[in-house]
């Protein structure tokens, strides 16, 4: 059962000899002469950091335009870095190609084959040049982000930038200065009178699915970064993030804030379980697990708006929000039900083509609001599949690596840890929104892949080493 695990997660593929054999690989160092000779790359990575951390430190703040001209200029960095790669195919270097690679290839690979089937092919061909940036952006992120060095300048970067946006969030909060729209709560609920921030995103549901990631990774810097005064830092980042993302009051946000925080404890004591006694560690997850569930459920029961937003989950169609989405997802099943082998093609202008046929009187959608669904009606349940396989190879990849980086004290295991927790957390928030499409959060969706790719190693070396 386990050799078979391993096949499907690509946990043993000889990539070596798939280089090898592969002519496609075989572009890779064809300009390693003229790198060689220029000033310029010997600084290569550090450049591309560059660009990456500019990527992070402006996404917040500027348009969508600005963002899409610097994920051309990663895409084409890294093109540039391939063809004059001198490293790749040394001996002993670490591999360019991983199993998560190549599942983000055939991913890519259907969506270029539901561009071709689409009965709307130019809409569909802007989503697919939109997908081919960002997958372009995760390849020179998990290029990068091998560096340990690298990997942990760019997330501060990140940190930082992010620590900023939750500042101003909870300014919009203290002095009630964040104009809220009447879509944002049920005017008829309980909570028609919350202050939702949404700081320099403009949008609660936005901020949220921005700032999980940030949670995750500040939480892994108290136990990352060495000196007290880092750490007090992180500490600070982890309670500002923290308390701007319950403040949106984002329903979604905080499902995928909880399956963060459980995520990232659960590798918590994971990880520090090889150091308590032997007669405490079958403890130590029950004992996370009880207090957890302990600190959530007295959330709810003494803390009156939480308690309200969590309880206008349960009430189905009485919540307006909980109406518009049922009322999408019924559409969008149709839709996937018209065409479930390849779908309509990628990206929201295809669906704002399609959707309209499909759309119930007075529920006008830009997305399908659950990024499972999205998925599904974009490429077809072959996409949906491809994905779901994508995700189980990099959740095991992580895991994989995370075993091998605590047997060695590694302490870079901290970010693994927060890119595996937040991925889960985005992925829970998926479920029931699609703000994982805006590029302020897919760009962090293709980071925390990229920290977890940038840990590989093959197996056949980690079991000789």
């Amino acid at each position: 059962m386990n050799s078979l695990w391993q096949q499907f997660t690509l946990s043993n593929l000889p990539l070596s000899q798939w280089r090898g054999g592969s002519y496609l690989y075989k572009l890779v160092g064809l300009l390693q002469t003229w790198r060689q000779g220029s000033w310029l790359l010997q600084w290569a990575e550090p450049i591309g950091a560059l660009i990456l951390a500019t990527v992070f430190a402006l996404a917040p703040f500027v348009s969508n335009a600005l963002l899409g001209l610097l994920l051309i200029a990663c895409g084409a960095f890294w093109v540039l870095l391939t063809l004059s790669d001198h490293t790749g195919t040394a001996k002993g270097a670490s591999p360019q190609i991983t199993p998560i690679h190549l599942l983000v290839l055939l991913y890519w690979a259907i969506n270029v084959a539901a561009t071709a089937l689409s009965p709307v092919k130019l809409a569909a061909r802007e989503g697919l040049v939109k997908l081919t940036l960002y997958l372009l952006f995760f390849t020179l992120l998990a290029k990068v982000l091998r560096s340990p060095r690298l990997r942990s300048w760019i997330i501060g970067i990140f940190l930082h930038t992010s620590l900023i946006v939750s500042v101003y969030g909870l300014r919009q909060y203290i002095f009630g200065d964040a104009d809220a729209l009447a879509t944002w709560v049920d005017p008829t609920s309980d909570s028609a009178g919350l202050i939702r921030v949404y700081s320099y995103l403009g949008n609660p549901n936005l901020l949220a699915g921005y700032l999980i990631p940030a949670v995750s990774l500040s939480f892994a810097a108290i136990f990352n970064w060495q000196r007290w005064l880092p750490k007090a830092l992180a500490i600070i980042m982890f309670v500002v993030n923290s308390v701007c993302l319950v403040l949106t009051y984002s329903r979604g946000g905080w499902i995928g804030f909880l399956a963060c925080i459980f995520v990232f404890l659960v590798l918590l004591v994971y990880w520090y379980s090889v150091q308590l006694p032997p007669k405490w560690r079958p403890w130590a997850m029950p004992a996370m697990l009880v207090s957890s569930a302990t600190v959530v459920l007295l959330a709810i029961l003494f803390v009156e708006p939480i308690r309200d937003r969590v309880a206008s989950i349960f009430v189905g169609r009485e919540d307006s929000s909980n109406n518009f989405r049922i009322n999408v997802w019924s559409a969008v099943i149709e839709m996937i039900r018209d065409r479930p082998i390849y779908g309509i093609g990628p990206g929201n202008d295809a669906f704002n083509k399609i959707y309209p046929l499909y759309q119930r009187p007075r529920f006008t959608a830009l997305s399908a609001y659950s990024i499972f669904l999205e998925i599904a009606v974009e490429t077809g349940f072959i996409g949906l599949l491809c994905f779901l396989w994508l995700l189980a190879v990099t959740f095991n990849q992580g895991m994989e690596q995370l075993k091998r980086l605590r047997e060695l004290g590694n302490a870079q295991g901290f970010w693994l840890i927060a890119a595996i927790a937040a991925a889960s957390g985005m992925l829970a928030h998926g479920l029931v929104d699609t703000v994982w499409y805006r590029p302020q959060v897919i760009t962090l969706w293709w980071l925390m892949v990229g920290i977890i790719a940038s840990f590989y190693v093959p197996s056949a070396r980690i079991s000789g080493s």
